[in-house]
């Protein structure tokens, strides 16, 4: 809009600068929470820049990612058009797969300290247990049966284990509670219902465990992160990160969180939108933050991350960053023409 200040006084064009100056410094990009993750990202790690799918497979979406003690690469997806359980070393070939006559709907992927394969089944109602190779150790729940006693889960989210072997199983979708087993698989105890309070929950979505025991629960649809001891008490709660999707605990208790600013952008934006973020325990507070969609983070042996986006691909974050421009990387990297 063009406004014209010549037969304006001097007081009413100080004012009229005034105003536009004022609107000026609204606008604009919002700063990085806890300063810029200087990473740089592969979008279709496995697929370029060489596709090492067997002859004809192609993802769908891609709801988890993992990675082992080798630094193999475990990816979930749901397409009709490969194996529900890709494996691939950290370049992206592809080694092994599995689960087509086994899956329903697969959710999450968690990988114990043993290479154990954790995934839990939203379509079956189930917890399955596998060795890397893909041989069944262990099934949980019902299949097809949703229920909420000892022996049934209503669309189980994820799994988190403690030091000692004992896990945990946010179920999830369907009830809104937690469910506690031995690392023989027995069942020990469960808390939750559905509600905003403290030990309530809408959508526990993932689940943590740091070394001293205590479990962080991303409890999505109510924008909070709980806090609990092994045993479902109640310790506090952090209400500043948004619905967070995805959460992996590195070792000596260090959080990275996949999140979106509130579980009505994150549905409307089906996962499009967030940011990974690097968070003190102790305080809740943000150490760094970058934008990336995503609905599964998983961290890999070398500060670089993992991340599975419902759009098909899985993203590769690593740490680099151009300084200067494209010329400043070591070694060099021509533009890209695809962007």
């Amino acid at each position: 809009m063009c406004v014209r200040i010549e037969h304006m006084n001097l007081k009413s064009s100080a004012l009229l600068l005034c105003a536009v100056a004022a609107v000026a410094t609204e606008q604009g990009w919002y700063p990085h929470e806890g300063g810029l993750l200087k990473y740089s990202v592969n979008i279709k790690f496995t697929e370029e820049p060489d596709d090492t799918l067997p002859a004809g497979w192609k993802f769908g979406r891609i709801s988890a990612t993992g990675v082992d003690s080798s630094g193999n690469v475990y990816v979930v997806q749901r397409g009709k058009h490969a194996d529900p359980l890709l494996v691939f070393d950290s370049k992206g070939k592809y080694l092994r797969s599995w689960g087509k006559e086994i899956f329903v709907t697969p959710h999450g992927l968690r990988i114990d300290k043993n290479d154990n394969v954790f995934v839990t089944d939203i379509g079956s109602h189930q917890v399955m247990k596998f060795t890397k190779e893909g041989m069944l150790l262990l099934t949980l729940g019902t299949k097809g049966v949703a229920g909420t006693d000892e022996k049934t889960f209503n669309k189980p989210t994820d799994i988190g284990f403690a030091s000692n072997g004992d896990f945990f199983v946010t179920d999830g979708y369907g009830n809104s509670r937690v469910v506690k087993f031995s690392s023989a698989g027995k069942y020990l105890m469960t808390w939750g219902k559905p509600g905003r309070g403290p030990g309530e929950f809408q959508v526990p979505h993932a689940i943590v465990v740091d070394s001293r025991g205590q479990l962080y629960v991303s409890d999505r649809e109510n924008n909070r992160i709980q806090i609990f001891d092994p045993n479902g008490k109640f310790i506090r709660q952090w209400t500043h990160l948004g619905a967070t999707q995805g959460m992996v605990m590195k070792p000596g208790d260090d959080l990275w969180i996949l999140s979106h600013r509130d579980n009505i952008e994150n549905l409307t934006y089906d996962t499009l939108a967030g940011r990974i973020m690097h968070i003190d325990i102790q305080t809740g507070k943000i150490l760094g933050a970058m934008e990336s969609p995503g609905h599964w983070l998983a961290a890999g042996p070398n500060n670089d991350f993992f991340v599975a986006s419902l759009t098909g691909n899985v993203f590769h974050w690593y740490p680099r960053w151009l300084e200067h421009g494209i010329g400043s990387l070591d070694p060099p990297r021509p533009p890209d023409p695809n962007r």
